[in-house]
Parts: structure tokens; C-alpha cells; sequence
């Protein structure tokens, strides 16, 4: 059998680094087992879904890399689900009950001022048909709950090994609400029947769920897939990521220049007992993955890491695979020049504010005016190498008698406005002996 996942996301929202960890688990799991990998937006919530939205994750999805072999939707696909309600309600499986929100929510409370766990009472299987016909004439309509099994579920989970869940200390599970429209578990059930998904992997705060699919797949007459669970993220200090997500969205880290590589080599392999490193193509990330290396404690997401990372993988980029990329930015310095900053680069962007300070005028700032005056006045001829511009350094420095910082930091402010940047020699080269002089004077250039 042809290992199939799947990745689920809501078109209610952009995709964020939670999401997309659980989806590359998923593409890098099936990859690695020349398997299929299925996009399904549950779109079941119409006035919460967009097209926008869905448009976006696919968006999200392909700057990532993570292509998909079938795709489908869940509002597409209404038919398939009233089926199976009707086959559940047939079996006594689905049956309906008229509490409201309020009153559930009164009967949790008295559960646990009693101390027990605030489970659904299954008061509805006591209605009589007198008794539902008097509660519609009121106005209600009921919503459908599935009707567990009060049995120990087990399956043996792909990352957390043999688990085991009481149904008896769940709820019966809401499939169908009063309106007619239906929540995640019932449609991802026959989803997951229909699409032939053999591994469903995900997050492991779908663990109780996981009892109750499974026992409709059972009521269903179907195997249930192998289930996985993978620890979830938090921030750096261990804190919940949950209202911090709208900045760590996929559509952010790609506006802010990080590159797809560090953003997947990052989302995969933190939590994991593998080491955190940049695989500059999925092929290769999907060699080092495994869920058996998932780490049960908490992933920690640290943006300052991530960015860190992706500084890493720009400083060992080539030219070739940047230079449409510096032209948009309108670079066009070549490869002398990317050799020469891409060192002090934390995101491709950034390239462009050094070709600004290299071809456009800028103002110099002057720590030592006497010294720059010096260096400016012994400024050998070009073109300039190395070895001249070593000549030249050993010079103002003989005439000033500065040296270290003294001697560099001076030049480099008058020459870049900046304390800090690429090696001066190279950098020198590109702003050209004109504009060099102008600028060691204390002149905008």
C-alpha cells in the first residue's frame, strides 16, 4: 500500500510555523517513503473560509517547496459526508440531542463543583419521541453527537509509542451542529477513507480526538490509518506561542527576507535529536528526518535563531543562485560584490542597503577628520588590488602613526557611515577611488 498523508489546514487564516512543521512532518515522511502527499482545505466553516485564505496557504505551500500530488476540498465533498451521517444514525451511532450551549455549559459546572470531569451526560438517549417533538415545537433543533464506545482505545502512536484513552472519560463528540453544518472529526474520518490515507500526522493536542476517530472509522467498518502525534511549539523561553503566531505567519518570515531553506531546515529539525542546520533542498532534509527523533517536550521557536540560521545559509550562497534575485532588488553590482557583502547579510534584502551605500551618495561620518583627510590625500591610483590597498593602509598608517581601531574605524565611517560591515579592501574597491576621496574629505558622495 502507497504510504498517503495528508496536510488539513482551515482556509480561516494564513499558515503559520506551527502549521507548516506539522506539514513538513508530513511531506518529509511521505517523501522519504516515495509516498503521496494530499492537500485537503477543510473548508466546512463557509463563513469563516475564503478564498483568499485558500489561495494563501497554496502560496505559502509552493515558496516552501512542499508541492502536493492530489488536492481537494472539503466543501466539495457535502454528499460524501450526509451519506455517512445517515449511515451512522441508521446504526444508533449519531443521535440527536437539543441542549443548548447554556445548559452545557451549567451541567460542567455542577460536575465540577462535584468533582467530576465534565463529561456529556447522554441525557438526550433518554428523549422520548414525545419528548423531541416538544423541544422542536419550542424552536430547537438538534445537533448530532457520535455515541462512543465507554472502552480503553489504544493504538501505537509513530512518535509517543503505545498509547491508551478511557473513552469513557470523553464526551460524546458533536459531528453535525444544529444548522446542519459539520465539525473537523466527521468529515476528516471519511476524508481520510476516501483519499486512501494510510498515516495521519499531527500535533499531539489532537491526542483525545484521536480515541474518537477512531472509533468512527470503526463504526464505519474501516481501519483506522497509523496516527502520530509530534510535540508542539513555544517560544524561546518556553512560554505559549499561540498569540504570538500572526507574527511568525509564513507570509511575515517571507516578507521579512528569510529564505524557504532556513525556514523549513529550522520548522523541522528544533524538538528533534537531530542537529539544527540549513539543507538547502527538502530531498535532503527528508534524508536526516525521522519521527522516531521527535524529542516528548516542547519544540522552543526562537525567531533570533531562525534568523541566525538564515545568515548562515546566505553567507555559503553562491552568485549564481542569488543574481535574479539581487536584480529585483535593483543590485547590480555582480559577483565581486556578493562575495564582498554577503558575509554581513542576515536576509537577501539586505544586500541591497550596501549597493545604496556603495553607488549612491551618502553622508560620511567623521570620528577623525585629520586622519581621513590623510588617507584621502595618499589614495593610490586604480585599479586597486590587494597588495595596493595593503600599501596604502601601512602608509596613513606611518604618516598618522594610528593603528587597530584607531586606524580603521575612522576610514570605515567616513567611507560607509557604519561601524561595522564587509572587509574594507573589497569594499573599497567597489565604491571607487572617486568617491572614496570625496568621502574621506567629509563630502557627500
Amino acid at each position: 500500500m502507497t504510504v498517503t498523508v495528508r496536510f488539513a489546514p482551515s482556509p480561516t487564516g494564513r499558515l503559520h510555523v506551527g502549521n507548516i512543521r506539522t506539514a513538513l512532518f508530513n511531506w518529509l515522511f511521505a517523501k522519504k517513503q516515495d509516498g503521496r502527499f494530499l492537500l485537503r482545505l477543510d473548508d466546512t466553516d463557509l463563513a469563516r473560509s475564503t478564498a483568499e485564505f485558500a489561495t494563501g496557504i497554496e502560496e505559502d505551500l509552493r515558496w516552501l517547496g512542499l508541492e502536493w500530488d492530489e488536492f481537494a476540498r472539503q466543501s466539495d465533498r457535502l454528499e460524501h459526508y450526509d451519506r455517512v451521517v445517515e449511515e451512522l444514525k441508521a446504526s444508533g451511532r449519531l443521535y440527536p440531542a437539543y441542549d443548548t450551549p447554556e445548559e452545557l455549559e451549567l451541567k460542567r459546572k455542577r460536575q465540577r463543583a462535584q468533582g467530576k470531569p465534565p463529561v456529556y451526560d447522554r441525557t438526550a438517549l433518554k428523549l422520548t419521541d414525545e419528548d423531541k417533538a416538544a423541544l422542536e415545537a419550542e424552536g430547537r433543533k438538534p445537533h448530532w453527537r457520535f455515541k462512543l464506545e465507554e472502552r480503553v482505545v489504544s493504538w501505537d502512536d509513530l512518535v509517543r509509542g503505545t498509547q491508551e484513552i478511557d473513552a469513557a472519560s470523553l464526551s460524546d463528540p458533536v459531528l453535525v451542529r444544529e444548522d446542519g453544518s459539520y465539525l473537523y472529526t466527521l468529515p476528516s474520518v471519511v476524508d481520510d477513507v476516501d483519499f486512501g490515507v494510510t498515516h495521519v500526522i499531527r500535533g499531539e493536542d489532537h491526542v483525545a480526538n484521536t480515541a474518537a476517530q477512531i472509533q468512527i472509522f470503526e463504526a464505519l467498518g474501516e481501519a483506522p490509518p497509523r496516527f502520530g502525534h509530534h510535540n508542539l511549539l513555544v517560544g524561546a523561553e518556553g512560554e505559549a506561542l499561540s498569540k504570538r503566531l500572526g507574527s511568525l505567519s509564513i507570509q511575515g518570515l517571507r516578507e521579512d527576507g528569510l529564505e524557504p531553506a532556513s525556514v523549513t531546515s529550522y520548522a523541522t529539525l528544533i524538538g528533534t535529536a537531530e542537529s539544527v542546520a540549513v539543507y538547502s533542498d527538502l530531498t535532503s532534509l527528508a534524508d536526516v528526518f525521522s519521527l522516531e527523533k521527535i524529542s516528548r517536550a516542547p519544540a522552543r521557536f526562537d525567531p533570533a535563531e531562525l534568523r541566525n540560521l538564515n545568515a548562515a545559509l546566505l553567507h555559503e550562497l553562491p552568485y549564481e543562485t542569488v543574481a535574479d534575485r539581487l536584480d529585483a532588488l535593483g543590485v547590480s553590482g555582480g559577483e565581486a560584490f556578493w562575495t564582498t557583502i554577503r558575509g554581513n547579510l542576515e536576509v537577501l534584502p539586505d544586500a541591497a542597503d550596501w549597493w545604496r551605500m556603495v553607488s549612491e551618495p551618502i553622508d560620511p561620518e567623521m570620528a577623525d577628520a585629520a586622519l581621513c583627510q590623510t588617507a584621502a590625500k595618499l589614495l593610490p591610483d586604480e585599479p586597486w588590488d590587494e597588495e595596493a590597498l595593503g600599501e596604502w593602509l601601512s602608509a596613513v598608517k606611518n604618516e598618522t602613526g594610528a593603528k587597530g581601531k584607531a586606524l580603521f574605524l575612522p576610514i570605515r565611517l567616513a567611507l560607509t557611515g557604519r561601524d561595522h560591515g564587509p572587509e574594507l579592501k573589497p569594499l573599497l574597491v567597489l565604491i571607487g577611488k572617486t568617491r572614496a576621496t570625496a568621502r574621506l574629505n567629509g563630502e557627500r558622495a
